[in-house]
Order: C-alpha cells, then sequence, then structure tokens
C-alpha cells in the first residue's frame, strides 16, 4: 500500500531539522528523518503556512536529495484543519491508499507509525492513537491541561453519540477511500473542533474506526499553537454535531 504521512508546520524548524550532536543528544533526529526510520517507504507532505523561521526552506533543501519528501506553502497560518484537509485533497489526488496526521513537535511517538499501518492492512478505515485506553497515556502536561483534556473528551463522546475514547487525538491514519465520503469542504472548524467532526464524520459514514494505545508527550522543542479560540469553538461544535444528528 502506498503511504502519506501529513505533517502541518508553522516555525518548526527546530522539530524539522537534524543537528550536530551526540549520540546521547535526543534532538540530534529530525522528525522527517524519525519518519522515514521507522517507515522508509513512506513519503512525508509537510504543509507549511509560511513560517518565518525558514521551515519551508529547509524542507526545500531536503527535497532535493529525497524523493520521498512534498511540500506545499500556504500563504500565511491559516489553521491545522484546513492544512490536513489540504493534505488530505493532494493525497487522493496522487493515489496514495493510506494518509496520516502527525504533529512535527515529536509529542505523536515515530515508533508508532508501523502499528497504525498493520490496523490499516487489517481493515481499518481510520485508526486513532488515543491517550484514553487502557495502555495510554500523557506525559509532561500540567494536571489542569490534562483534565481540560481527558473532560473535553467525555463531553465530545456523549455529546456526538459516538463511541470513540480520545476524540480530540491528532495521531490517526486514514484509508484515502474515506475522505470523498465525509464531504472534507464542508468542515469548517480547526484543533480540537476540526479532530472531533472528522471522527463524527467517518464513524457517522459506517466506516471502521480503531483505537490503539499511544502515549503523548508534550512538545520537545517549540511552542504550543493551542488557544482560547480552538477551546471555544470545539466545546460549541459538540451541540451542533448533536443536533445534526437528529435532524438526519
Amino acid at each position: 500500500m502506498k503511504g502519506l504521512v501529513i505533517i502541518p508546520t508553522y516555525n518548526e524548524r527546530e522539530n524539522i531539522a537534524p543537528r550536530q550532536g551526540g549520540k546521547r543528544d535526543p534532538l540530534r533526529y529530525g522528525i522527517l528523518d524519525a519518519v522515514h526510520h521507522h517507515l522508509p517507504q513512506t513519503d512525508i507532505l509537510v504543509v507549511d503556512d509560511s513560517s518565518p523561521d525558514g521551515t519551508a526552506g529547509l524542507v526545500k533543501k531536503r527535497m532535493r536529495k529525497d524523493r520521498r519528501l512534498h511540500l506545499i506553502e500556504r500563504e500565511g497560518k491559516l489553521g491545522l484543519g484546513t492544512a490536513y484537509i489540504r493534505g488530505f485533497k493532494w493525497a487522493l489526488a496522487h493515489g496514495y491508499d493510506y494518509a496520516f496526521e502527525m504533529d512535527a513537535d515529536f509529542s505523536h511517538d515515530p515508533r508508532d507509525l508501523p502499528r497504525f499501518v498493520r490496523e490499516i492492512e487489517q481493515g481499518a478505515d481510520l485508526v486513532i492513537g488515543s491517550r484514553y485506553i487502557e495502555g495510554g497515556a500523557v506525559e509532561d502536561w500540567p494536571r489542569k491541561r490534562k483534565l481540560l483534556s481527558y473532560y473535553a473528551n467525555i463531553y465530545a463522546r456523549f455529546g456526538t453519540s459516538t463511541p470513540i475514547k480520545d476524540m480530540t487525538a491528532g495521531y490517526k491514519c486514514y484509508r484515502t477511500e474515506v475522505f470523498p465520503r465525509i464531504r472534507l469542504e464542508d468542515i469548517t472548524t480547526d484543533g480540537y473542533g476540526f479532530q472531533i467532526e472528522i471522527d463524527y464524520r467517518v464513524y457517522r459514514a459506517g466506516f471502521k474506526v480503531v483505537e490503539i494505545p499511544i502515549c503523548f508527550r508534550d512538545r520537545r522543542v517549540g511552542v504550543s499553537k493551542l488557544n482560547k479560540r480552538i477551546v471555544w469553538q470545539a466545546l460549541f461544535l459538540v451541540p451542533k454535531l448533536w443536533l445534526w444528528n437528529l435532524w438526519r
């Protein structure tokens, strides 16, 4: 099967690029190298939102020597949800069988990538890396953020009548045949809301959703993109989806 890992970026140069360091230096590998170490035949698509730190330029430089790397440059900081939708459409247009969502900051462990692929090969349509099933965990987050995430997922699960335990997870793999069925062009939410809405659409369309346990770690370097707008957008999305389900 032909696979693609989609990585949205905004000021992620430090995570994209390997740096000079000793064998014990955890920053000596960039995310591109780490992905290809665990999935050597899989392509990577970076969707960069005009990062001021030169993330896109670094990717271009690496593309000269690696045909497995691809880049979409966007004009400005347009958000995570639209970045993934752009990547999903690109994956469809280029004949990929499956596509990943993955952060650039190493909060998603590249060592888990083959586990997702195995589930896809065994018939799953959407595989979610879950923090809230047995074996899943969150490390390095303050207690307040852990509680916000945990209860947000309970709220989303019961509010949408969807049995997915981690609806705000951002580490996922889809069969690309899912995308035309869930009307990507109608998804306008971002951040947590995007993850909730796309999970809901995939599940309601009758596709097979599988959750596998992962350990989520706080970003290695850089600054989190989470803000209050993203949280409030997700909060109001849930009753909207509940009403939409009633009307169907």
